[in-house]
């Protein structure tokens, strides 16, 4: 890759190294060059540009990311498109992460330029969360060295992946001495029933005995009788040897133990058992009795993903294992609050508004939205479009022959709003869909009912690109220097955009809040909105 100063006259498909300003327009950083945007340059006065050109043997970092992301991602995890070089990847189920270290580490020997990030290994995420991030660093880096990280992306299963919490059903054991509280024990049992609950488990049965080796016994031969395949033994008395009372009872019970005692604090006096078939029984510290998080969570977690779990396991855990009043350490779940309003980290939800309330006029008598586009109607086009991408949620603006337009789009999972204001211009309807976004919404997605062409693809490339900590909030589609649709807005615009009158969208704010606007390049088909029957014709031909 070539990369240093460049005259502007000799810049057209460059890549831009640095966002420079032109002709009341914000080029940013990676940007493709094009000869128009060579001419406002140099109408700005700017005579040299810093910029990079890809040599043979080069692979664009876009096209390098994807194919890391790809070779990399495993069950239970989805990759975004790549932008910038950088492709994310997402959990699609409540589970652990899991990363192959060792290999991770190796693949990010392999050339400073091409980087893999991840969570921490066995750390709890939910769907949607972000677990890992594929980033090139330069423009471009040399095939021979892509190739190197491919191959060992695929040699021994998947690199990254998200293992599901499975339920199971627990049963309790709590031993009692003379002095034992119910109090105490019944605590236990919310914590516990409240614990197993958050990993998608459990607590189906539950039996109180005197700390005895015999009673304890029996008392887990009863759950395991009843279908248990988990049982959980908290003793009056902490255990301290695996000659205690409650070791003793497991292997009574039939039980077998694998090991005692773990490099968790609080959490060291935990014992993990078996019994022959390879369900566990695991005897519990005294921080048990805490919502808190300790060395039970972990060992939980990793029982819940059905992941395996040994004395070598139980062993390895010391590493991060002080949870003492760590700044880190979470709340007690019954203290946990709602999540707070911006996520970062999460993959962006997003709304998309698509506006079908038009009356057509330049259609003629016809209402465009329900003409046939390649055997369905315009309208169901753009909607499986949205629904078809990585958008949660979806609004549907109807007004002009409102439901003739829902009938076609019967059965789809959307929210339809009628703006009896439709005739007055865009904007009603744009406010309508703007007051039926949900609250937890990130951004919104503004979609034009008469773009049957736009894809899937498009709109994911869209949500890619979004994140407003590195000033893309606002995300719009260009063809060679021309704008498109649809648009991308992040939440904080919304307030603005409900202001908008008149048969108008929300585009002049672009040009407000220019330092924030990411112009992603597509296909042609994000400048076409269908308005005549000409313009039909020509996209149906």
């Amino acid at each position: 890759m070539k990369f240093g100063p460049v005259p502007v006259a000799e810049a057209e498909g460059a890549i831009l190294a640095h966002s420079r300003r032109a002709g009341g327009r914000m080029l940013k950083k990676g940007h493709v060059l094009s000869k128009e945007d060579v001419a406002a340059l140099a109408a700005s006065g700017i005579a040299e540009v810093v910029a990079a050109r890809l040599e043979p043997g080069d692979v664009g970092e876009d096209a390098a990311a994807n194919r890391i992301a790809a070779a990399v991602t495993g069950e239970y995890a989805t990759a975004q498109p790549a932008f910038t070089g950088r492709s994310n990847l997402f959990a699609a189920a409540r589970g652990l992460m899991v990363v192959d270290r060792d290999r991770l580490d190796r693949l990010n020997a392999i050339d400073e330029g091409i980087t893999v990030a991840t969570l921490a290994p066995f750390e709890p995420v939910e769907p949607r969360r972000m677990i890992a991030t594929v980033k090139i660093i330069p423009f471009a880096v040399p095939e021979t060295n892509l190739a190197r990280c491919l191959t060992l992306a695929g040699e021994a299963g998947p690199l990254i992946r998200v293992a599901p919490f499975r339920a199971r059903s627990a049963g309790l054991v709590q031993t009692t001495l003379a002095d034992t509280k119910p109090s105490v024990l019944d605590k236990t049992t919310a914590v516990t029933r409240q614990r197993l609950e958050s990993l998608g488990s459990r607590l189906d049965g539950e039996v109180r005995c005197a700390h005895d080796e015999a009673e304890v016994a029996a008392a887990i031969r009863k759950l395991r009788a009843e279908g248990r395949n988990l049982v959980l033994v908290v003793g009056a008395s902490a255990i301290t040897d695996r000659r205690d009372v409650i070791p003793a009872g497991i292997v009574a019970a039939g039980g077998r133990i694998e090991h005692f005692g773990m490099p968790v604090d609080p959490g060291n006096l935990l014992l993990l058992g078996r019994f022959g078939d390879g369900d566990p029984v695991l005897g519990l510290p005294g921080c048990a009795r805490s919502p808190k998080l300790n060395g039970v969570d972990w060992v939980l977690q990793r029982l819940a993903a059905d992941l395996p779990l040994t004395a070598r396991d139980i062993m390895a855990m010391g590493g991060g294992g002080l949870l003492v009043d760590t700044p880190a350490r979470p709340l007690p779940r019954a203290e946990a609050g709602a999540p707070p309003a911006e996520r970062i980290g999460d993959e962006p939800r997003v709304t998309a508004v698509v506006l079908a309330a038009g009356q057509s006029r330049r259609m003629g008598s016809a209402n465009k939205l329900l003409l046939p586009v390649d055997g369905a109607p315009m309208v169901v086009r753009a909607v499986d479009a949205v629904l078809a991408s990585r958008a949660s949620a979806l609004v549907v603006v109807l007004g002009h022959e409102a439901e003739r337009v829902r009938a076609v789009l019967a059965g789809r999972q959307a929210m339809f709003v009628e703006n009896p204001d439709y005739a007055e211009g865009l904007s009603t309807s744009l406010r309508r869909g703007l007051a039926a976004v949900p609250a937890e919404a990130d951004a919104v997605l503004v979609c034009l009912g008469d773009m049957p062409r736009i894809s899937a693809v498009q709109i994911d490339r869209l949500i890619a690109a979004f994140n407003p900590q590195e000033g893309r909030a606002i995300c719009l589609p260009t063809h060679r220097g021309k704008r498109g649709n649809p648009v991308l807005w992040a939440r904080r615009f919304l307030p603005e955009m409900m202001e908008v009158a008149g048969d108008v969208g929300a585009r002049h704010l672009l040009g407000d809040y220019a330092d924030h606007v990411c112009e992603v390049e597509m296909e042609e088909s994000v400048l076409l909105d269908i308005d005549t029957p000409e313009a039909l014709k020509e996209a149906t031909a």
